[in-house]
């Protein structure tokens, strides 16, 4: 069954449940509080996120339609430790993790796609530790520029994409100082990779900074 499908069938199951309208900015499930079930994204986009000892974000994930949410709580019943906040004004639906996990196991394929998700978030995870443990400030904001664009730029041509995105949220996703990504994305910017405006940042060619990752390790 292709991606198509799964989604289809992902959006009739949630579709029974009552739907929520959340703003920008507002938190839907806070650190250490029981989530109020399962949450569907049906439009727009939520981070998450902990807290630092010092008092920064450090975004750990963002999700957008078709994803649904917490599941390591809803399989495992492992306490919620992140913030997840609105980053784009998103409606969603609630189902009770119980009525999630009865229709996983009544649909292998929606468990498969809902697993593969899982692996390819979890080597890009792995290959972030490589750059936060290895790397440069440069290496760290190139890593996170890349995947964002490939999770969640539209494309504007054939490898040109626009992503809505500010330097506040790549220093948040990256564990470095808002002060230092704006100088590296200079840096960028200065060698015609990037393109930034107002919540925009724009990549004229996404394959110059896929060239750029090894040797910035």
């Amino acid at each position: 069954m292709n991606n198509s499908e799964v989604t289809t069938k992902v959006e009739k199951f949630f579709s029974k449940y009552p739907e929520k309208t959340y703003d920008s900015g507002m938190v839907v499930i806070f650190a250490g509080d029981e989530p109020p079930g399962v949450i569907s994204i049906q439009s727009g986009q939520i981070i998450q996120y902990e807290v630092s000892p010092q008092g920064d974000k450090v975004i750990i994930n963002s999700f957008q339609s078709p994803a649904f949410f917490p599941m390591s709580w809803a399989i495992n019943k492992t306490p919620n430790a992140y913030f997840y906040e609105v980053q784009t004004r998103a409606k969603v639906r609630l189902a009770p993790p119980e009525d999630v996990l009865k229709f996983l196991v009544q649909n292998p394929d929606v468990a498969l796609d809902l697993l593969s998700r899982v692996y390819r978030g979890t080597d890009g995870l792995l290959r972030k530790m490589a750059h936060l443990m290895g790397g440069s400030a440069n290496s760290r904001l190139l890593y996170e520029i890349i995947i964002s664009v490939k999770r969640f730029g539209e494309p504007t041509g054939k490898n040109s994409y626009v992503l809505q995105t500010t330097e506040t949220d790549l220093a948040a996703r990256t564990g470095i100082s808002r002060e230092t990504a704006s100088r590296e994305m200079r840096k960028f910017i200065e060698m015609k990779l990037l393109e930034i405006q107002r919540g925009t940042l724009t990549v004229p060619d996404l394959r110059k900074l896929e060239d750029l990752i090894g040797s910035a390790l």
